[in-house]
């Protein structure tokens, strides 16, 4: 099995188990309701909320994971993905702090050469990532995902 069939599989799998524990909850929120008491109504739709909310963060999250992998692919295609397979590592298997910050400079002034590319942007977010930015990442990469789109329109 590839590793891209095994976080499918984990994936799907931690999707149903959400489902099913909404399923659970959503029903434990309707037999609040149908208490009657204003304690348990006001309980029972408290916990009706937090399915939804779960399933809107569940939503959301594979919704930016596909954008991601959509990016990462047409990288690949274009033979611009970053190529980190020869950097030095630490035990852990990450990159060494050195060889990501030397990374991240080189692909900072690419980013800065063309900033409205999705492809820069994206780029740029995977260089945060190995440089241990994940919040940046994150940031660069929704604008990645929107010129990316916006290319498209």
């Amino acid at each position: 099995m590839s590793k891209n069939t095994r976080v499918v599989t984990v994936i799907a799998v931690l999707v149903v188990v959400l489902g099913v524990y909404f399923v659970l909850l959503g029903g434990r929120g309707i037999e609040l309701i149908r208490l009657g008491t204003p304690v348990g109504i006001g309980l029972g739709i408290g916990v009706l909320l937090l399915p939804l909310i779960g399933l809107w963060i569940v939503g959301a999250t594979l919704v930016a994971g596909f954008r991601h992998q959509h990016l990462a692919q047409r990288a690949r295609d274009e033979g611009r993905e970053l190529d980190v397979d020869d950097l030095p590592r630490m035990p852990s298997g990450r990159i060494q702090r050195d060889a990501a910050d030397e990374l991240f400079a080189r692909v900072k002034a690419e980013y800065e050469a063309a900033p409205d590319s999705w492809l820069t942007n994206y780029r740029l977010a995977r260089a945060y990532d190995y440089a241990g930015d994940r919040s940046r990442a994150r940031d660069i990469m929704r604008r990645a995902v929107e010129l990316e789109r916006a290319e498209g329109a």
